[in-house]
């Protein structure tokens, strides 16, 4: 069940809505974890019991963290934690990379008897699996207390907004109103807007480029010319954005409905100056998680220019592979390593009127990126790449048999919406308006059009993925 679906919209979201609301709180948190176990269990069947048993596997290692500090035994404290990491990380690794494993020991010579073929990927186990590690680790730092009651910690790694895509919750964010929230009119009509603008940037922008970027991609590198690979990886830079950003836009709003505040995950990352800028504005519950979890620990920059380099290094090493149990994701996040540690060593003087260029540099590096992220294949990437800065015509493939005056216009708007073009109209908007009803209604107005479109744009078509489920 997607966000973006006829099901979600008008049977499974009306539903725990309402319920939720007229439930009193003592209830509130029962109904939402029943809910959002049948959530999961919508897409994955039986593997729901994975989340269960998950849900009681960190319930247990938390209270043992947590009953072990209590009691000074620090060294128990410590071997639980690595006990409790270790078997959260193995899941992940027996569903999302054995058969990685297994294929990349079979090329260097190591023969291992073991079919990965069946072992069916479970929506999100990336995601909750990172925040099962951060809730055992602040319980350890002593950020938090370990959560005694089952419940509280069940709705807390399978809440349904942000289970399947993220952002990324942490514990320490959240568990305040997992114990007691209160769901007011104005965050409730805040989360309702925000719903709906994540549910237009996925349907209208992010699903129509998507057309376009898919059916390029699908063309050997060998027949395209520069232009129509230039127009597949520029929708596919729009497509990833206004794809993510669209559900993690949808979590938040649908956080809001329940009473939860989850944090930005975006914030304009188009609009960078830097590789570092970038990853400040792009998944930010990510690299902020790897910041805390990993780059420091590991030492992050305490220990001279040398190791910070190789924290930097393992670092995106760690969160392309994050990202997909594929080669390709490795180079990705490697790629972006390699300009940060570029960055950090050659400082190029820009004048103020030229300032621009840095941008312009950014989006060079992110897009040229975007293509090891879409393309699996290295020499076909390479391949791709060539062609983008080949300036040929190759052969009959023109960008124009793809365009129309609608995927014209979805195209341009992501490209302004990538940027905070939003705040700068809603800003002169509230100039125009004095009146502040009728600001509101011109408001409401808006976002009431903006729904009705991504319904008609939802029943013409089926096309209706989400990038980062499979991550």
């Amino acid at each position: 069940m997607v966000f973006s679906s006829v099901t979600f919209l008008f049977l499974f979201l009306p539903f725990v809505v309402i319920f939720n609301y007229l439930l009193k709180n003592n209830f509130r948190n029962v109904f939402i974890l029943i809910c959002s176990l049948f959530f999961y269990a919508w897409g994955e069947d039986i593997l729901v019991l994975l989340m269960m048993a998950s849900i009681c596997e960190n319930y247990l290692f938390g209270i043992a963290i947590a009953s072990a500090l209590e009691e000074e035994k620090n060294l128990i404290a410590k071997c639980a934690l690595f006990l409790g990491i270790t078997l959260n990380l193995l899941v992940l690794f027996y569903y999302k990379y054995a058969g990685f494993i297994v294929e990349n020991l079979d090329v260097i010579g190591l023969k291992v008897d073991f079919d990965a073929s069946h072992i069916a990927l479970p929506i999100g186990v990336s995601f909750f699996t990172f925040q099962n590690i951060s809730y055992l680790v602040d319980v350890f730092r002593k950020e938090v207390k370990g959560q005694k009651n089952l419940l509280h910690l069940g709705l807390y790694i399978s809440l349904f907004p942000q289970l399947i895509a993220g952002p990324i919750v942490r514990y320490i964010d959240i568990y305040k109103e997992i114990k007691e929230r209160v769901i007011t009119s104005r965050v409730f009509k805040e989360g309702i807007k925000r719903f709906i603008l994540g549910l237009g940037k996925k349907v209208i922008i992010a699903n129509n480029t998507a057309l376009i970027a898919d059916k390029i991609f699908a063309i050997s590198p060998d027949e395209i010319s520069t232009p129509l690979a230039w127009l597949a990886i520029i929708c596919y830079t729009l497509q990833i954005y206004f794809d993510f950003s669209g559900y993690s836009d949808m979590a938040i709003g649908l956080g809001k409905m329940l009473g939860f505040n989850f944090k930005e995950n975006f914030n304009y990352p188009y609009i960078s100056v830097s590789i570092q800028d970038f990853w400040r504005r792009w998944h930010i519950s990510l690299s902020t998680w790897f910041r805390d979890y990993l780059y420091i620990p590991l030492g992050g920059n305490r220990k001279g220019k040398y190791r910070t380099y190789v924290n930097l290094i393992i670092v995106f090493f760690i969160t392309g592979l994050w990202h997909g149990a594929s080669w390709n994701f490795v180079v990705w996040g490697l790629f972006h390593g390699f300009f940060l540690l570029l960055e950090r060593n050659i400082k190029v003087p820009i004048p103020k009127n030229l300032y621009f260029l840095r941008r312009v540099y950014l989006l060079l590096v992110v897009i040229i990126g975007w293509v090891f992220f879409r393309i699996e294949d290295f020499n076909e990437a390479i391949a791709f790449i060539g062609k983008m800065f080949s300036f040929n015509g190759g052969m009959d493939n023109s960008p124009l048999m793809y365009l129309n005056p609608f995927m014209w216009t979805v195209i341009i708007t992501g490209v302004l919406f990538s940027a905070p073009l939003r705040g700068i109209i809603s800003n002169r908007l509230a100039r125009l308006f004095k009146n502040t009803l009728a600001q509101r209604v011109f408001s409401y107005l808006v976002y009431f059009v903006l729904f009705l479109f991504t319904i008609m744009e939802l029943a013409q078509t089926t096309y209706n993925p989400f990038i980062y489920f499979r991550f």
